[in-house]
């Protein structure tokens, strides 16, 4: 009787140290991430994953939120390829895996995974089933980057929601008010140009240990000017990324095509004329050039300015017609 009390005893305690010892299973768990954020009068985009770099387990899965006028992607290209995936063209161009994949897809880096293009509130989920470290790409926005570290169950992780949630508003806080403080840069900046001079935007793109976030001031700046019969009115864009158009009257169907415009100036300047309140001109992207790559091709100089002659009086309202639901919209005033 005692031999088998003591077998009970001896066989309880070994079931007690086997569970001591073998490994803990962590429940797959979602995490909560932000793509973008806006300032109230939706001027100032952020142009960033909030936080830009998120680790987690093996297993888990992360859940994207949208919350801007401003539309994103969340994509992973092929990632244990040599060479890496080309970058595709954007899902609403025809871009994307090619198209998009699923809610709730995995990613292993084996093939391609990406949203469609998302705004306002809408949602994206990819789970991550092995460990690995996976670069998050938006295929709108090139200077917008990410890194998710996917790290085994058993290793411990830096970050709880929480503290992801204070990084995510930093970050996003922090690029609004450098937006702010630009939109200053950027009226100072035309008026030391000249009195008929806007701004088309400014913007800047920082380095995180995780990627590339990047903030952009969807405005004209001076949104209304006036001169007189005869004058130009010169456009130029300070956002190191981000393209604008000068649109007047009629927008066309692709924002990148240029209507009305006559021949550019010698220093490379789009170059339009208005001599009637019913004409129509739109100035295509102007925006600076990418930067040169080692092993590439030189990159062309960018168009960064668009001038207008006007030679009629009026009122001439105008818009960027990448951005002009966003409220980037202006007006030139002619007087005789």
């Amino acid at each position: 009787m005692k031999t088998k009390n003591r077998f009970s005893i001896v066989t309880q305690w070994a079931l007690v140290l086997a569970v001591l010892v073998l490994p803990q299973v962590t429940q797959a768990k979602t995490w909560q991430s932000t793509v973008g954020a806006q300032s109230n009068d939706l001027g100032q985009q952020v142009l960033a994953f909030l936080p830009n770099e998120v680790w987690i387990h093996a297993g888990d899965e992360i859940t994207w939120t949208f919350p801007t006028e401003e539309i994103h992607t969340v994509t992973f290209l092929k990632q244990d390829t040599n060479p890496q995936q080309i970058r595709p063209a954007r899902p609403g161009v025809g871009g994307g895996c090619p198209g998009t994949t699923p809610d709730g897809s995995n990613f292993t880096g084996s093939a391609c995974v990406t949203s469609s293009e998302l705004v306002s509130g809408q949602t994206y989920t990819v789970k991550f089933p092995a460990a690995g470290n996976f670069k998050v790409v938006c295929l709108v926005h090139a200077n917008m980057t990410g890194a998710v570290h996917v790290l085994d169950p058993s290793a411990p992780l830096p970050d709880d929601q929480r503290s992801l949630d204070f990084v995510a508003k930093r970050q996003a806080d922090t690029l609004l008010a450098d937006g702010a403080a630009s939109m200053g840069q950027a009226v100072a900046t035309a008026e030391q140009s000249g009195a008929n001079t806007v701004s088309a935007g400014i913007g800047e793109v920082v380095a995180t240990g995780g990627g590339s976030n990047t903030l952009s001031v969807l405005r004209f700046l001076k949104d209304s000017i006036v001169v007189h019969v005869g004058d130009t009115v010169e456009w130029t864009n300070l956002d190191p990324v981000t393209p604008h158009t000068i649109t007047f009257g009629t927008e066309p169907a692709s924002p990148q095509t240029q209507v009305g415009l006559s021949s550019p100036d010698a220093d490379g300047a789009r170059r339009a004329i208005i001599a009637s309140a019913s004409d129509s001109v739109s100035s295509g992207f102007i925006q600076a050039s990418v930067q040169d790559r080692t092993g590439l091709a030189q990159v062309a100089l960018g168009v960064t300015r668009f001038r207008v002659t006007f030679n009629t009086p009026g009122t001439f309202n105008y818009i960027c017609a990448l951005h002009d639901e966003e409220g980037m919209v202006g007006k030139v005033i002619v007087r005789p």
